[in-house]
């Protein structure tokens, strides 16, 4: 499949983080991932530079080079030793008066909020399960079961586990508790949709596209506390979640549900101004399908669901990097200024 136009004449400056403080193993596989997107960007033949982000300093990598003459693919999911930074990563390049990849500091940090994220969604009249937050372990007045309760202010399934998913009064009040004592956040309480989960990758500006839907086959599991995506699905390999939830990508949806599925998707996509790319968590019950989280900074690398969504769609991986890239160059002021019109 081809891609739009490429930016001839400009480098790519790839920032990307390595903290540290992570574990070898973590460092090497993030390593891995790194080589394996420099690879794909040489083979289209785009010019690049990789920026490492070591250090809290994240101005020190660009220094010495022209926001003219360069386009920044902001993989910067979090400034070293800085907790919830990746908004503090796009306000450094917007600062700098770089172009570069994805949503704006705004809306990436709108995003960490998750009780705006449910306002902002019930005002819109965005299918989302109902919600309340606690911030302290009265519960009373609650009464939809089950339930599952959530960090109000994290991302990656953290604090996602079985546990989290609770039947009572009681055990609501524990995971409550546990949230406020293990987080120092409010707790948010959702009804629990047990139902079809699905992972959308979107990308555009103005018409978004929806990629092919991944939908969560959570067929191996018979208990109502299983059927989520927790957080050890995602990042621990060899844990029950992780090799028991299957993958079906493209999911089998029918043309109505298809659609109704695109539509809920690219509402929320504007709603939230989302800029380039993003993805969004579903879930269906009754016909409806309900938002459950946005992601204006998805993970793009390789085999991430964004790139096995781009492939489903016919794109290799190079390819979906270009195109990312040239959603942004749109911006640059050498292609902004040169726009017909």
């Amino acid at each position: 499949m081809s891609v739009d136009k490429g930016i001839s004449g400009l480098t790519l400056l790839v920032l990307y983080n390595i903290d540290p403080a992570w574990e070898p193993d973590e460092i090497d596989q993030a390593a891995r991932e790194v080589a394996v997107f420099e690879s794909a960007v040489r083979d289209i033949g785009q010019p690049l530079r990789m920026v490492k982000v070591c250090t809290a300093d994240l101005e020190a990598g660009l220094r010495g080079h022209d926001p003219d003459q360069h386009i920044v693919f902001n993989w910067c999911e979090e400034v070293p030793g800085v907790p919830h930074s990746e908004a503090l990563a796009a306000q450094v390049l917007e600062t700098l008066k770089f172009t570069y990849t994805g949503s704006t500091p705004d809306v990436l940090k709108f995003c960490w909020d998750k009780p705006k994220v449910k306002q902002l969604m019930d005002l819109w009249g965005i299918p989302t399960p109902g919600w309340r937050i606690y911030d302290s372990t009265n519960v009373d007045g609650w009464n939809c079961f089950p339930a599952i309760v959530k960090p109000s202010g994290e991302h990656c399934s953290l604090g996602v586990t079985v546990e989290a998913v609770v039947m009572s009064p009681e055990e609501m009040r524990n995971r409550v508790a546990y949230i406020l004592d293990t987080f120092h956040q409010p707790a948010l309480v959702e009804d629990f949709i047990d139902g079809r989960e699905f992972h959308v990758s979107m990308w555009g500006n103005g018409f978004p596209e929806m990629l092919p839907p991944a939908e969560m086959d959570f067929g191996s599991f018979h208990d109502v506390r299983d059927r989520l995506c927790t957080y050890e699905s995602k990042f621990h390999p060899g844990s029950l979640h992780y090799e028991k939830i299957g993958l079906k990508l493209p999911a089998p949806l029918s043309e109505i549900e298809d659609q109704l599925l695109q539509s809920t998707c690219v509402r929320t996509y504007r709603a939230f101004g989302c800029r380039d790319y993003a993805r969004l968590d579903l879930r269906l019950r009754d016909g409806i399908f309900y938002v459950i989280d946005i992601n204006p900074n998805s993970d793009v690398s390789s085999e991430a669901s964004t790139a096995c969504a781009a492939e489903a769609a016919g794109y290799t991986y190079g390819e979906m990097i270009s195109r990312i890239i040239d959603l942004a160059a749109e911006r640059h002021p050498i292609f902004r200024n040169n726009a017909p019109g």
